[in-house]
């Protein structure tokens, strides 16, 4: 899911990470390779924000994690299928 530019400054205070800027030259790719998506890199690689059940009546998200960094130098990465995390993210009212 993208997120609004408040939702990725919500994001982060709660989620140790770095998000990529939508003029990113990777994003393209990225887009192609898993959706349009608002896309967060940390220690562990390639993360994005889910959307998680709605019944629940919180904004909230999960983050997912979809590549693994293959390197010490954290310059590659390694697609796999998507893994949850168990780090959720309240994401606030959508306007």
């Amino acid at each position: 899911m993208r997120l609004t530019s408040e939702q990725v400054e919500r994001t982060l205070n709660q989620f140790d990470a770095q998000a990529l800027p939508e003029d990113h030259p990777a994003v393209p790719q990225l887009n192609e390779l898993f959706g349009d998506h608002t896309f967060f890199l940390d220690s562990s690689g390639l993360n994005v924000v889910e959307p998680t059940d709605a019944a629940s009546g919180a904004d909230t998200g999960m983050v997912v994690n979809l590549a693994d960094w293959s390197d010490e130098t954290l310059t590659k990465l390694a697609v796999h299928p998507p893994q949850a995390t168990e780090i959720v993210v309240a994401l606030g009212p959508t306007h």
